[in-house]
C-alpha cells in the first residue's frame, strides 16, 4: 500500500438519496477486513444545487457556480479524485474540471469500458434518464460504439419524468410501486424496440427499478464508477 491512499470525494445532493445510495455502493465496493481498510470519503451532500434538467431546458438557472463551489470544498478537504452521483450533471462537469486541480471520475469511461467487457456482442442500449440528459445526447456522445436508444416522447414525459420528478415521484422521497411501475413500462418499451441492455442514467432510478423487474441486464451507471474508484488502492 502507499503511503498515501487516495482519498474520494463526492459532489452530491442531486438527490440527496442517490447521494446516500452511492456512498453505501463505495462502501460495499471496497474489499475489507476492518474498518480502516475503507477510503476515506469527503461527501458535500449539496442539495441547494440548482436543477441541473431545468437549466439545461432553459427553464431554470445554471448549476455550474454552485458545482464548482461544492467540488471546490471536497478538493479543499483533501480529495485526490471527485464522483459527481448525478447523470444530467456531466454536461456541466467539463467547465467544473477547468476550476479543479484533481480530477473528476468520468462515468461514462466507466460504462463503456463495462459495456464492452459484457459476455456476447452488446450493440443496442437502452437509457432511461432525465430529459436534459437526452436532450442534450450525453449518452450518445460518450458510448459512441453502441445504438443508443430512448423511449417514445410521450413515454419519456408521462413515465420516466413522472416516475422522477411526479407528485408521487423519486424526487418526492417515493421509492415504491408508482414509480416502479413507471419505469417498468417505460423499459418494457424499450426491450420491445430490441435493446439488450438498459442504463439507469439518472441516479434516481436505480431508487426504485432493480434487476429483477427487468428481463435484460440493467446496467448502474453509479455501481460501475463505484466499482472503478474501489478495485485499487
Amino acid at each position: 500500500m502507499s503511503d498515501h491512499e487516495k482519498i474520494i470525494g463526492v459532489v452530491g445532493g442531486m438527490g440527496p438519496e442517490a447521494t446516500a445510495s452511492f456512498f453505501s455502493k463505495l462502501i460495499h465496493t471496497t474489499k475489507v477486513q476492518k474498518d480502516q481498510d475503507h477510503f476515506r470519503i469527503f461527501i458535500d451532500n449539496n442539495p441547494k444545487i440548482p436543477d441541473r434538467t431545468k437549466a439545461i431546458l432553459g427553464e431554470g438557472e445554471s448549476p455550474l457556480p454552485a458545482l464548482i463551489q461544492t467540488a471546490k470544498n471536497v478538493e479543499q478537504a483533501g480529495a485526490d479524485v471527485i464522483a459527481v452521483p448525478c447523470i444530467t450533471s456531466n454536461y456541466f462537469l467539463e467547465d467544473v474540471q477547468e476550476e479543479l486541480s484533481i480530477p473528476i471520475a468520468d462515468v461514462f469511461e466507466a460504462v463503456d469500458a463495462h459495456l464492452k467487457q459484457l459476455v456476447g456482442s452488446v450493440r443496442k442500449v437502452g437509457v432511461l434518464c432525465t430529459t436534459g440528459t437526452r436532450k442534450m445526447e450525453l449518452f450518445q456522445h460518450k458510448l459512441t460504439d453502441f445504438e443508443i436508444q430512448y423511449p417514445s416522447d410521450i413515454t419519456q414525459k408521462n413515465k420516466v419524468m413522472e416516475a422522477i420528478y411526479g407528485a408521487e415521484g423519486i424526487k418526492q422521497g417515493n421509492t415504491g410501486l408508482i414509480p416502479k411501475q413507471l419505469l417498468q413500462e417505460a423499459a418494457d418499451e424499450l426491450i420491445a424496440a430490441g435493446v439488450e441492455v438498459i442504463i439507469s442514467g439518472c441516479t434516481e432510478i436505480e431508487l426504485a427499478l432493480k434487476q429483477e423487474d427487468v428481463s435484460v441486464p440493467l446496467i448502474d451507471p453509479m455501481q460501475v464508477l463505484a466499482e472503478s474508484l474501489t478495485k485499487t488502492k
